[in-house]
């Protein structure tokens, strides 16, 4: 098999059915990748081979498998650690959503569910959980879409897979607003609630955290920078722990109560920070911004 590539870093994006794989695989395509769909395991492996080869035409590949896949022989799991064992860095990224959520989504399209058999939507989503439990383990990236619009979940499927460095780690910064609930795919959760909310301020009010004059309000608070510090530096060693461990991708969820000015300005000054120290790039999302 002539001479392989060292650059090419397979995507697989898998999850539960009705997850947002679709508009994952479509994101992907947009950003120039070959993708390819519901391949069994061993042409998956094949595939990355033949993508690798040095006189290959793909230079960024990404296939999407979902449950059905894992009828052929030799399960998804087997296939990324095969993949790592020869020498590839697969990125795995998950997409998942609640019950409610998902039952509505099949609701709408009237398809049944691919587990379903004579049993009720709700079982067949039971049993696809748990037969993806071990591969939502080895994920690199989960991102739970159950309040995501079409054109949140590929702001967020953008802002987690960046430029796919292999080797350097890469930090999602997610505002989110409490009242909302807490975001299920962050790693780190911290709460930025115990600094004065600017809603309670007329005149800023309708800004949002991304504006200067509540950011500048919310920075100045006391003890705001200084949070700001501690975690920067809390998170940095955070970082070396993930990296000694194979974690490259980590999501932090800064959150406050409508997830529009406080965990905004602090998730951004966070931000700032973490590139100003260049060793990892970084992403800012904001869940809630636009939600009341």
């Amino acid at each position: 098999m002539g001479h392989m590539r060292e650059n090419i870093r397979p995507v697989i994006i898998t999850g539960l059915s009705g997850g947002g794989l679709s508009t994952a695989a479509k994101v992907f395509e947009d950003k120039g990748f070959f993708v390819s769909q519901n391949l069994p395991p061993q042409l998956i492996l094949e595939l990355v081979d033949l993508a690798a080869a040095e006189d290959s035409p793909v230079e960024r590949l990404a296939v999407v498998t979902d449950v059905r896949a894992d009828d052929f022989n030799g399960s998804m799991v087997e296939t990324v650690d095969v993949l790592k064992e020869r020498g590839y860095s697969p990125f795995v990224l998950f997409l998942e959503a609640r019950d409610d959520v998902l039952i509505r989504r099949f609701d709408s399209v009237r398809r049944t569910h691919p587990l379903q058999g004579d049993d009720t939507l709700s079982t067949g989503i039971e049993r696809e959980r748990e037969m993806l439990e071990e591969m939502r383990n080895r994920a690199d990236v989960i991102i739970d879409t159950s309040n995501l619009s079409v054109h949140d979940l590929r702001r967020a499927v953008e802002a987690s897979v960046g430029e796919l460095p292999a080797d350097r780690q890469h930090v999602t910064l997610e505002s989110f607003g409490f009242k909302h609930g807490s975001p299920r795919d962050a790693d780190i959760v911290v709460d930025v609630r115990f600094l004065p909310n600017p809603y309670w301020i007329e005149e800023l009010r309708e800004y949002r955290g991304v504006d200067k004059p509540v950011a500048d309000y919310v920075l100045s608070q006391p003890g705001a920078t200084e949070y700001v510090d501690n975690f920067v530096s809390l998170l940095t060693s955070t970082l070396a722990g993930y990296r000694h461990e194979g974690k490259d991708f980590i999501t932090v969820g800064v959150g406050c109560t409508g997830g529009h000015h406080r965990s905004v300005a602090v998730s951004e000054a966070i931000g700032k920070r973490l590139r100003q120290q260049g060793n990892v790039d970084v992403s800012v999302i904001h869940r809630d911004l636009e939600r009341h």
